[in-house]
């Protein structure tokens, strides 16, 4: 059987942790920052967790996570 091939694309995006949940930035921080407020950049900076029902095909797609 040959290695499974880790999906790259999800791979830059998404990380799993320690306890197997799947971390991944929050969207919406890359580009028109001068029209977002300071408050709302600041939690933008902050990780989110991707959500428990697309969790198992997250992880699908890192196989070696």
């Amino acid at each position: 059987m040959p290695k499974m091939k880790t999906n790259r694309a999800a791979k830059k995006r998404m990380r799993v942790t320690g306890s197997g949940r799947v971390r991944r930035p929050k969207q919406g921080g890359n580009h028109c920052l001068s029209n977002k407020s300071r408050k709302r950049l600041r939690r933008l900076r902050a990780n989110d967790m991707v959500d428990s029902a697309m969790e198992k095909r997250i992880k699908l797609l890192l196989p070696y996570g």
